[in-house]
């Protein structure tokens, strides 16, 4: 079992578009810019009206680790944590696992897509390596 992210109203969205197979971005609906990770406030405009907005889900890894240690009873090693700019959403950067891919075959530049993995009420966002995917 992970520990799961206490959901709070600005970042419910995010953790639980998954059920929908989404991957949700909020973003400000008066200067259209995305905000992640998720605030009520715009932090370039500073309005409040924001709204989550399904994002594309695919996206370019910008960085990586392979973790060694596992950080809790039960966790599989190694594994690679991947920081992903998705496109579509320009500056967005979500950090995530990467999965289906053998963490030492981890590239920067390697095109992935979001899927979910489903503990209770979160759907934790994960990411899959698209098939012949490098930049």
């Amino acid at each position: 079992m992970r520990l799961l992210p206490e959901l709070t109203p600005e970042n419910t969205a995010y953790w639980t578009g998954g059920k929908a197979g989404m991957l949700l971005i909020v973003h400000c609906d008066e200067c259209d810019a995305p905000i992640h990770p998720p605030e009520i406030l715009c932090p370039h405009c500073l309005s409040r009206s924001v709204t989550p907005r399904p994002a594309v889900g695919t996206g370019t890894i910008y960085s990586y680790t392979i973790n060694y240690q596992a950080w809790l009873p039960g966790l599989e090693t190694p594994f690679a944590l991947v920081v992903v700019d998705l496109d579509g959403e320009p500056g967005v950067r979500v950090t995530a696992e990467l999965k289906n891919a053998d963490p030492e075959t981890v590239a920067i530049g390697q095109r992935v897509r979001a899927v979910f993995l489903q503990q209770d009420d979160v759907w934790i966002p994960q990411f899959v390596p698209i098939t012949g995917g490098t930049l």
